[in-house]
């Protein structure tokens, strides 16, 4: 496993167990909303650069794409 893969799974364990804990839901729930997810996607296509981001801002982007359909990024 390359060092982006594991970045990817770390990630991924770190936004689920947020969810989890945030919905007060179960780990295996939480799982299957992240994995049929457009984050997830975006997430696992490397040249995104997404896993580059922090767990949080990637956590965000999926509480924004649950709360309104799609992916919303904030203009700075």
């Amino acid at each position: 496993m390359c060092k982006q893969d594991q970045l990817v799974e770390y990630m991924i364990q770190d936004i689920v167990d947020m969810f989890t804990t945030d919905q007060n839901i179960e780990y295996d729930e939480a799982m299957s909303k992240f994995y049929n997810s457009e984050v997830f996607e975006k997430l696992q296509n490397k040249e995104t650069g997404l896993y580059l981001e922090s767990p949080e801002y990637v956590y965000d982007l999926f509480k924004d794409e649950l709360n309104f359909g799609h992916i919303t990024q904030a203009e700075i």
